[in-house]
């Protein structure tokens, strides 16, 4: 857990490692944009600390002398079990689904400071008492979690590194993904989305095809039609006019 004082700063970071660990490759861009205003600084400052999670910023399991004990995280069991968003942007999808699913605790994981300062801004206008939020690398978190404990995930519109060189960095890979069926258990859903035309193929390669799940799609309007419980987000809004996105669910087997 970082210490914050007056006011949170992101650490600088290159394009090749995370800003504290050096030997991990850093699967997003910049950890911060403009300048925030001065409520969205008090919400890091005061908020955030009380809803983050406490993991080791490493990705080895064995690092996590203590795995994370989610109904300690959440001050109670949930009886809807346990979700985790992996990048969630500004939070808006995040947000509908605790409002939404009140018995449901939600991990959300988002390095991008400024996003995190809107969805915990989300999370005070809803008073949302079942999220936690994790202001860094999400596989940080995965390697923190017990097995089987999670019923969903989601990585909606994760960064598509579209330069062949950098497809190393997709999020969407066989070791994230057998880490994830190891977290979900049986009959668990995981959702994906992309806009990009590139990564659309790859995440069927490697999601779609991969052993542990089992793709739920039975015709072309089950990735082309948005589910009625998955909400639509400012990033979708702005920046996919004229693209279409496909939505994928998946199955734990």
């Amino acid at each position: 857990m970082k210490t914050r004082g007056a006011a949170y700063v992101a650490p600088a970071m290159d394009s090749s490692h995370t800003d504290s660990t050096p030997h991990i490759r850093t699967l997003y861009g910049r950890r911060q944009g403009k300048k925030l205003r001065a409520h969205q600084q008090g919400l890091l400052d005061t908020l955030l600390h009380r809803l983050c999670v406490p993991v080791a910023h490493s990705l080895d399991p064995a690092d996590h002398q203590r795995p994370l004990d989610l109904a300690t995280l959440f001050g109670r069991a949930m009886p809807g079990g346990y979700w985790l968003e992996v990048g969630f942007g500004a939070g808006e999808h995040l947000a509908w689904q605790a409002e939404h699913h009140r018995d449901v605790g939600l991990i959300g994981c988002e390095p991008y400071i400024n996003g995190v300062a809107k969805a915990l801004a989300h999370v005070e206008r809803l008073a949302l008492d079942n999220v936690r939020i994790h202001d860094n690398d999400a596989r940080f978190v995965m390697a923190a979690l017990q097995p089987r404990s999670l019923s969903r995930a989601f990585v909606l519109f994760p960064d598509p590194w579209p330069k062949a060189r950098h497809h190393k960095r997709r999020f969407v890979c066989r070791d994230n993904l057998d880490r994830l069926a190891t977290l979900m258990v049986s009959g668990a859903e995981l959702r994906l989305a992309t806009d990009d035309p590139s990564y659309l193929p790859w995440m069927v390669e490697h999601a779609c095809l991969h052993p542990a799940f089992e793709w739920l799609a039975e015709n072309p309007r089950d990735w082309r039609v948005r589910p009625d419980d998955w909400p639509p987000t400012r990033y979708e809004r702005k920046m996919l006019a004229g693209r279409t996105p496909t939505f994928l669910r998946l199955r734990r087997c």
